[in-house]
């Protein structure tokens, strides 16, 4: 990651990222324009849906003095490339996803290895309804009414062993239902991965629902990852893999490009990405910029886990 002075942008040079072009699509080239037509031709047929309510039992109240995200900006405006880089394209295919049968492997260095389909764990852990700030690393943000429950209580019934320092998260891998893994902007399955610590905080949720329903598909139905102090493309979509490692995974986008993407993946105003700057968001919704807040206004709640470290290195 660039320091923060080599990028010398005002707000007003900031381009939104609905309108700037991901450098990954050039090196798609004319595939990329065509995935879509090709992939209609393939991709499943809608399917029936689990039912639409969730039964939620506590809701926590969000950030004071902060309006909801409308539902349907935040289930059109979606960043899943498993699906399509563009968007319109990712929510048509996302309705079309197949979350029945879906089972999530548990496996690596823990004690009770186990394959949980996803209505066990719905059964299993009492879903609560979160109101998180959602905060995407092109610069744009949300509010949205997540529905979950802490991974922290899946990890403790798993019984991680002593030497397990970080957890790895596989999204599914199935071109056919996710015609953008057909693309080479990444590796796939996208991988993604946390520290201990991290994984076990009270904020990091298990999400299934968003708005008191079940997720759509291109939200990361039927089960995602949402870790409300770091950048979106962390929070991992439709997982179906999570494993306890020794060393730090490498995740995909670090891969694809590591002096963009770290690890941590922390909300902090004063790193820019290299392309531009993190000091101010645009908020869906909302004219004009808000001030990017450290740890996505979550420092109360996730600094101490941090701390010495240096965040400028360790971004």
């Amino acid at each position: 990651m660039k320091k923060q002075g080599d990028v010398k942008l005002t707000p007003d040079q900031v381009t939104p990222e609905k309108d700037y072009l991901n450098r990954r699509e050039f090196i798609i080239g004319a595939g990329a324009a065509v995935l879509g037509a090709a992939a209609a031709e393939v991709i499943s047929p809608p399917v029936a849906r689990a039912a639409g309510e969730l039964t939620i039992k506590r809701r926590l109240p969000g950030p004071e003095g902060e309006a909801l995200t409308v539902q349907e900006e935040a289930s059109s405006f979606v960043n899943y490339y498993e699906l399509s880089m563009d968007k319109d394209e990712a929510v048509k295919y996302g309705s079309r996803l197949r979350i029945r049968p879906w089972t999530v492997i548990v496996d690596g260095l823990v004690k009770k290895k186990r394959t949980f389909d996803i209505d066990e764990l719905l059964k299993m852990f009492p879903l609560e309804e979160r109101i998180y700030r959602f905060r995407c690393v092109e610069g744009w943000s949300m509010v949205i009414p997540w529905v979950g429950f802490p991974l922290g209580n899946l990890i403790r019934q798993c019984e991680p062993a002593g030497s397990a320092r970080f957890v790895e998260f596989y999204t599914l891998y199935d071109p056919n239902q996710l015609p953008g893994q057909r693309s080479a902007v990444l590796s796939w399955p996208y991988v993604e991965g946390l520290r201990m610590d991290e994984a076990v905080h009270p904020l990091t949720l298990l999400v299934v629902g968003m708005y008191g329903k079940v997720l759509p598909g291109q939200n990361g139905a039927p089960i995602r990852l949402m870790v409300p102090w770091k950048y979106g493309f962390k929070s991992i979509k439709s997982i179906v893999r999570i494993r306890f490692v020794e060393n730090m995974p490498t995740s995909s986008w670090m891969k694809a490009s590591p002096d963009e993407y770290g690890f941590y993946a922390n909300v902090n105003p004063q790193v820019d990405h290299p392309r531009w700057s993190q000091a101010t968001e645009n908020r869906i919704g909302e004219d004009g910029l808000r001030d990017t807040l450290m740890f996505n206004g979550y420092g109360q709640e996730v600094a101490s886990l941090y701390a010495g470290m240096d965040l400028k290195k360790f971004f």
